[in-house]
């Protein structure tokens, strides 16, 4: 499986990235062995991510995704907190 994930660090920004397993790689970020930028910004929490078919679709994605404005970020971020309430309704 591979993901396009962000996170929300500890000063309120937004972390964009990569993976192939989500669970292992939120761990990484908050055990400090992450992304750079997370680092000094612990902990992370998982506020979006979709699943892709291949590693190519995934890395375009998240680059789409790290060119938007913070606010359009912030946008992907509640469609996607409202939908998962939803379907746990």
């Amino acid at each position: 499986m591979h993901f396009v994930y962000m996170v929300r660090c500890s000063d309120n920004s937004l972390y964009t990235g990569y993976t192939n397993d989500l669970d292992k790689r939120i761990e990484v970020h908050n055990t400090g062995k992450g992304a750079k930028y997370t680092k000094s910004r612990l902990p992370v929490s998982i506020v979006f991510y979709r699943r892709v078919d291949s590693k190519s679709i995934g890395l375009r994605l998240e680059a789409r995704l790290k060119k938007l404005s913070k606010k359009k970020k912030e946008d992907l971020v509640q469609k996607f907190a409202l939908r998962n309430e939803l379907s746990l309704s």
